[in-house]
């Protein structure tokens, strides 16, 4: 088992931890920026189409994932809301960012090597699912409703809208177009994880305090959404296990950037983004460990 977990937590914080140090290594601290948009405009939606082509997704033997999908979002912010006001950071960047997790750089590479490569179409859902509330629920929530419709120019949709209108006629796709979309999209995960660790040697904690404590307080927060929607759905196996590693996930970057944007406490949600994600290094293999037993 030791052996089973230390395959699959350490290159994740390996290819993490060679953006860090190369970051560092770099006179101009490394920029991202250029490869961070190839890979959020086109690197991921490459990914999400081709894992929606190759597993396609049948609602009627899928809808408790899509439900649960949409509940592990939503549910920690309805649980967290009576405290928004008591947290020591501005309510909707509170819920905000916890509500919305690392799915990407973390979630889906862990994910993969714990559970399998061919729940990969199962682990995108997800991650889809994430990805379009952050970009309507989300954003409605940080900026009063001005970027409710923001999703609609989200790449990451679209590439899912097409896989899912083309996976039933997958035998008609050239195969050109199956063998460029996979090639792209195994540049992403890893650039997701090394963006990550060059992202995390830009910044400084403060505040470590408050920080420790919303991010305990998202934690437990996701573990009873993850509880509460096991049991009323009924699931078991891997769909259960992914569920519990989605909920310990830490907050995702994307809440920071977000948060800058539209002026929302942002100093406060980077602390307690990358506090968050440092803390990972703890608690996801013991999440890993737990789900597999």
């Amino acid at each position: 088992m030791l052996l089973t977990l230390l395959n699959i937590i350490i290159p994740v914080f390996a290819v993490a931890g060679a953006g860090y140090w190369f970051a560092h290594r770099l006179p101009q601290g490394g920029d991202m920026g250029f490869i961070n948009g190839a890979n959020v405009q086109l690197f991921c939606p490459a990914l999400i189409f081709s894992a929606m082509v190759m597993h396609p997704l049948n609602l009627d033997s899928s809808w408790q994932l899509v439900v649960a999908g949409i509940a592990i979002v939503l549910l920690p912010g309805l649980l967290l809301w009576p405290l928004a006001r008591r947290s020591g950071m501005q309510g909707p960047a509170f819920l905000m960012t916890a509500m919305f997790r690392n799915t990407g750089n973390m979630g889906i590479p862990l994910m993969m090597l714990a559970y399998g490569r061919e729940l990969l179409g199962d682990i995108i859902v997800l991650f889809v699912l994430a990805n379009t509330l952050h970009f309507s629920v989300g954003l409605w929530l940080i900026s009063r409703s001005r970027g409710s419709l923001a999703w609609l120019k989200s790449p990451n949709i679209w590439a899912a809208v097409l896989g899912l209108l083309l996976a039933p006629h997958r035998e008609h796709i050239p195969g050109f177009i199956l063998t460029t979309a996979e090639m792209l999209a195994q540049v992403s995960i890893p650039l997701m994880l090394f963006g990550l660790g060059v992202r995390m040697a830009q910044s400084n904690i403060s505040g470590v305090a408050l920080a420790l404590r919303i991010n305990l307080m998202y934690l437990a927060a996701g573990l009873a959404a993850a509880a509460l929607t096991i049991w009323a759905l009924g699931l078991q196996g891997d769909w259960a296990r992914m569920l519990w590693l989605y909920a310990a996930l830490p907050p995702a970057v994307l809440n920071y950037l977000l948060s800058e944007q539209y002026r929302a406490d942002s100093h406060t949600v980077a602390n307690v983004v990358l506090l968050g994600n440092l803390l990972a290094v703890v608690v996801m293999p013991v999440v890993v460990f737990l789900t597999l037993l």
